[in-house]
């Protein structure tokens, strides 16, 4: 078991469409996290940077841009890049740098700019690129993807397209209350079940949106917080994990698995190991958690989630959500943040929103969405090409 690190400070920009640079919105979650921490610029002595594809070189070096954005200071930094968990290994990046010892206070940032409608793969010709083949050979978006996970879903646990509704309302009404939430509107089940289909069953309002944001933490050794903070938020572990052969779960963007004639299939499958190695390297258990923050790209995914992280065994997801467990209030709320249904994806932030989610949740200042004596909770997530992501803080 891991030595906990410190979560000192937590910031974002909203998100929502705003036209401008990734910089300026990761510039301004970095100062939010600094002024929460009540250090300054010039006491980082760390910086990880989640990178974002579609926004030129200084997108690949992220680090670097924010450093040079908040002025150089001669800081030591590190970009990385895993899909929609890089904000996760970029978090590990910096907890791994603070446990070595070879700092004492590490920021951590990721921002996006994102395109109107999908993510569509980088530019260029690369038949050998799994993400650039399934446009080009099947003209599969990620919710096309998407409505293939639900529809499996309807078929092995019988889950109805008024079930994957219901998530979205849930989440529109812990979004309300969220001051960086692109969406702040309650919807009805009814006006789920009226919005247009757009990948058979999903409907509109069932699938996330593309946004701009940006977030920020800052860590810190124990020693150093204990300074600055009474009782602060802890990260008790962290996951990166990948698939084990045979992977037998089609995961995007691949358009095919691994064979198990040869290889039994692993006992744990790949999204399954996700919050489990978490789970083990912190010594808790599913239900020791208060709150989880899990990754709704569509309505039905998150359902997949609840079994995938152990707070419902398979097929039971649907019968958790209708008895109001996942709900504020309930046993184990789900996306209080409001979740990608509220936000949207804005890549390299989105790990590390959740982060700052859980934070001002085990702090007790989420108002209007607090879950009343939270102490633990989980951030899960994947990125492509078999990327875990998940964060547990506790305090």
């Amino acid at each position: 078991m891991a030595d906990p690190v410190a979560v000192l400070g937590v910031g974002m920009h909203p998100w929502g469409k705003w036209g401008r640079s990734f910089v300026e919105y990761g510039v301004a979650a970095a100062r939010a996290a600094l002024a929460d921490a009540g250090i300054e610029w010039k006491d980082v002595q760390f910086v990880a940077g989640g990178d974002t594809i579609r926004n030129g070189y200084p997108g690949y070096v992220a680090a670097a841009t924010f450093a040079q954005a908040l002025g150089w200071t001669g800081v030591d930094v590190t970009s990385t890049y895993g899909a929609c968990a890089t904000g996760a290994q970029a978090i590990d990046v910096a907890r791994a740098r603070i446990l070595a010892g070879l700092c004492d206070v590490a920021l951590v940032v990721g921002a996006d700019t994102t395109p109107k409608g999908f993510f569509a793969p980088a530019g260029g010709d690369r038949p050998s690129d799994p993400d650039w083949l399934r446009f080009r050979l099947l003209g599969a978006t990620n919710p096309i993807y998407f409505g293939l996970y639900a529809r499996r879903r309807m078929e092995v646990f019988g889950a109805t397209a008024e079930d994957f509704a219901r998530v979205k309302v849930k989440n529109s009404r812990h979004g309300l209350a969220n001051p960086n939430a692109r969406y702040r509107k309650a919807v009805s089940l009814d006006e789920v079940m009226a919005s247009p289909v757009v990948s058979d069953p999903l409907r509109l309002l069932d699938i996330c949106a593309t946004s701009d944001g940006g977030a920020a933490v800052v860590l810190t050794s124990m020693e150093f917080a204990r300074r600055h903070a009474a009782n602060p938020v802890t990260i008790a572990a962290v996951s990166t994990v990948t698939p084990c052969f045979p992977n037998t779960i089609i995961e995007m963007p691949n358009f095919s698995t691994d064979s198990a004639a040869a290889v039994a299939a692993p006992e744990v499958p790949f999204k399954d190991s996700i919050a489990r190695r978490v789970y083990e390297s912190a010594g808790v258990a599913p239900e020791d958690l208060d709150l989880a923050e899990v990754y709704d790209l569509s309505t039905a995914l998150e359902l997949d989630w609840y079994e995938n992280i152990g707070i419902a065994k398979p097929g039971g997801a649907e019968k958790l959500l209708r008895d109001g467990e996942t709900t504020l209030g309930g046993r184990i709320p789900v996306n209080a943040s409001g979740g990608l249904a509220c936000f949207g994806e804005a890549i390299p932030a989105q790990a590390i929103s959740q982060l700052c989610e859980l934070t001002w949740q085990l702090r007790g200042q989420a108002a209007g969405r607090q879950v009343e004596g939270a102490r633990l909770g989980l951030a899960v997530n994947q990125g492509l090409f078999g990327h875990g992501s998940a964060v547990l803080a506790k305090r």
